[in-house]
């Protein structure tokens, strides 16, 4: 009776008793094999080594690693891909006594052997399908090369561009990271582990890490407990709800205890409050470093502190390998510590069904059919066109016309390759083609020339180039100027100071636009960046990220109206470093000001304006779109009901065109205060040329609520004010009602 009970409220839930089943079937057979294993075998699988070949990371050629697995010491290695290498690692694990599988992990941030756009540019989009199938190809291409685990998605919020790692996540606002969370899992692990085309995710970096203080890379973080579980947590909560198979810990201290050796994020949160069933890794050496930040003395003591706090793996540090045995036999941890760490492993490790064949992801006639298939590169190329942003067209400068005679392609970044595919991107040496700009307009401009001038470096201070890039401008119609950062100038320990404009690329723009002739610039980065002169001078600009594979390809779509761009920053842009952290979602002061113009005594600086360059959700199309007729199903809601918005939105202009309408709420009095406004939805919309459609919304509870001081997640009776519109600074209808107990 008790089990009837219990299928019955399985499938209440939604879970299949088939499922069930197979949950009970890998417990057992977890249970059974930590029976036979003894201690040392245990702690090798939570040890944790790289390959010594192609990898993404540093390289420790320390021991004889294949020696190692065969004595059952390693559980897990990472940078080790293709059928080839993996299928030895995996032969020499069949030769250990109790037979455990290896696990291959790898950083497949934004493709494999075919390059996306960098996640923030593809969070740019607001493309949740279109970020899900991105992920979703790169799974089926790591699958196939042997590998079991991708250390992604970074689900970090970011509200400083000067950190180098805003490249690898999804921006400043927590509902849209949230959703990008959940896709980008989703697209990872596909119908579920066990498929071989899926990958185990693992959402980083647990936790706060996009918070280091000055933009600073490993940098502490310093936020009180409410900022926490309000901005930074929610996007690993939707990464677990999403089935997220791992975690991985962060390199920051949290308010003075660094995050591997942390139990309250890991123990009493992750594992805790939120059930987590996977297991932790630790990032790399990130256990060992413990020593560094002046919390333990040695990695005597680091092993203890990070298996105690929760962190079930050892990534490169050799804390657990060297030390974890005697800590258990002098009892300062507890066996029952390294049983549920190993467990959570071994259970991925079923799930993936490795015990059932080691080989099944080491399949070269698999590999070979799948890499750089030709409709993964066609997907790669419509993803980075979404991901493109029109920040600037006066004079309807774009779409550039098939009938010039000549355009001339100006900048260091023209016939860039390697630039284009970004950083965290796999190596493929001379196997790979990145498509430039210069190949992609090759490939479109038909009759028209195309003209060249390299004019200057990325970051050079030779302004030897200059002439030749002026009279090439002006012996063309039109100019399309390339400039921006080289792939290696954002992302992990790239953090800058200055994000202007690298270099004198700024002032080969103000030379090119002194001829008079209408000049595109095209910005390729991996984080916003400073570029004032440009944005008020210029007439066209594009913000084109560093798109992957197809770069060239998209963007000449974009610059020749095949695809109407579309993306909405998914960060704010700042004027200077000086207004940094900044992002729309701020809290009010008891002085705020009424315009940048508004300086007496007021909540702003005196030597610039306030607001940002470009704020969040901003972007714009090569049509127009207008916002009419806002209507609330209801005046007042009770705190269990809901209330439903819709408005009209019409193509109010001449191409075919999609929108992204976004819903911002701000709850007008509440303790603690509240944001001046919140995204708690959008919509992205294709419209033809005219055509109008009405868009719904619905607000519930759990669109209204927030933490108190005292952790609780709360609704409070009161006045809300609604906004809608292009971006957070361009609300186009706004209302008002009530939330009533």
């Amino acid at each position: 009776m008790i089990r009837r009970n219990t299928f019955i409220f399985l499938l209440a839930l939604g879970i299949s008793t088939a499922a069930y089943s197979q949950t009970q079937d890998i417990d057992r057979k977890v249970e059974a094999l930590l029976q036979k294993m003894t201690l040392e075998e245990k702690v090798g699988q939570l040890n944790q080594y790289t390959g010594d070949w192609e990898v993404t990371g540093p390289v420790t050629n320390s021991g004889n690693k294949v020696e190692d697995v065969k004595k059952g010491k390693i559980g897990s290695m990472l940078n080790v891909r293709g059928v080839k290498h993996t299928r030895e690692l995996q032969q020499a694990a069949m030769q250990s006594r109790l037979k455990i599988p290896l696990l291959f992990g790898q950083d497949v941030i934004h493709g494999y052997r075919v390059t996306f756009p960098i996640p923030l540019a593809e969070a740019a989009s607001w493309d949740l399908e279109a970020i899900e199938k991105s992920a979703r190809i790169a799974a089926t291409e790591a699958a196939s090369s042997g590998i079991h685990w991708t250390f992604a998605p970074m689900v970090d919020i970011a509200r400083d561009p000067r950190w180098g790692r805003v490249m690898e996540g999804a921006g400043e606002d927590t509902y849209l990271g949230s959703l990008i969370a959940k896709a980008r899992v989703k697209g990872f692990q596909g119908k579920g582990l066990g498929n071989t085309n899926a990958v185990m995710a693992c959402a980083k970096h647990f936790a706060a890490y996009g918070a280091a203080i000055g933009g600073r890379d490993y940098n502490s973080v310093d936020m009180s407990l409410r900022t926490l579980w309000e901005v930074y947590l929610p996007p690993f909560k939707a990464a677990l709800d999403a089935g997220a198979a791992t975690f991985m810990n962060s390199f920051n201290d949290i308010n003075g205890i660094p995050a591997t050796g942390n139990s309250y994020i890991q123990r009493d949160i992750l594992k805790g409050k939120w059930g987590f069933k996977g297991f932790v890794v630790s990032d790399w050496g990130s256990i060992g470093e413990m020593i560094q930040h002046g919390y333990v003395k040695d990695n005597y003591e680091a092993a203890e502190a990070a298996i105690t706090a929760g962190s079930d793996m050892d990534m490169e540090s050799r804390s657990y390998i060297n030390h974890l045995v005697k800590l258990v036999g002098e009892g300062k941890v507890k066996q029952e510590l390294i049983d549920d760490a190993v467990r959570r492993i071994l259970r991925k490790k079923f799930e993936l069904g490795l015990f059932d064949d080691p080989y099944r992801f080491s399949n070269e006639k698999r590999e070979k059919k799948t890499l750089n298939k030709p409709e993964f590169l066609q997907a790669a190329r419509d993803v980075a066109k979404r991901s493109i942003v029109l920040l600037k067209n006066e004079g309807s400068v774009l779409p550039l016309s098939k009938d010039l005679k000549s355009v001339a392609l100006i900048g260091p970044l023209v016939k860039a390759e390697k630039d284009m595919q970004g950083f965290w991107s796999i190596d493929w040496g001379k196997e790979d083609h990145l498509v430039s700009l210069y190949e992609g307009m090759q490939n479109q401009a038909g009759k028209t020339k195309l003209l060249y001038a390299k004019g200057c470096h990325v970051q050079d201070t030779s302004r030897a180039g200059f002439a030749e890039a002026v009279s090439t401008a002006k012996e063309a119609d039109v100019v399309v100027m390339a400039m921006g950062e080289k792939f290696d100038m954002s992302g992990e320990a790239k953090s800058r100071s200055n994000i202007h404009l690298p270099g004198i690329q700024e002032e080969l723009i103000k030379a090119i636009q002194a001829t008079g002739k209408p000049v595109v610039v095209l910005l390729m980065a991996g984080r916003p960046m400073v570029f004032n002169w440009t944005a008020d001078h210029v007439p066209a600009i594009l913000y084109t990220w560093w798109l992957g594979s197809q770069a060239g390809n998209a963007i000449a779509d974009v610059l020749y109206g095949n695809y109407n761009p579309s993306a909405k920053l998914p960060m704010t842009f700042p004027r200077s470093e000086g207004q940094i952290p900044i992002y729309y979602n701020y809290l009010n002061t008891g002085r705020p000001a009424k315009d940048d113009t508004d300086m007496n005594y007021r909540s702003g600086y005196i030597d610039m304006q306030k607001s940002p360059k470009y704020a969040f959700g901003y972007g714009l199309s090569y049509t127009t779109f207008s916002y009419s007729n806002l209507k609330l199903s209801q005046k007042q809601m009770g705190k269990n009901d809901s209330i439903s918005i819709s408005f009209t939105l019409t193509n109010s202009g001449k191409l075919a065109g999609e929108e992204v309408a976004q819903l911002y709420l701000r709850d007008v009095v509440a303790k603690p205060v509240r944001p001046v406004k919140e995204l708690k939805a959008f919509k992205k919309v294709m419209l033809q040329p005219g055509e109008s459609r009405t868009i719904s919304f619905t607000i519930d509870k759990e669109s209204l609520s927030f933490y108190n001081d005292n952790l609780e997640k709360i609704t409070q009776a009161g006045e809300f004010e609604v906004m809608i519109g292009g971006s957070s600074d361009a609300i186009k209808l706004d209302d008002k009602f009530d939330l009533v107990d």
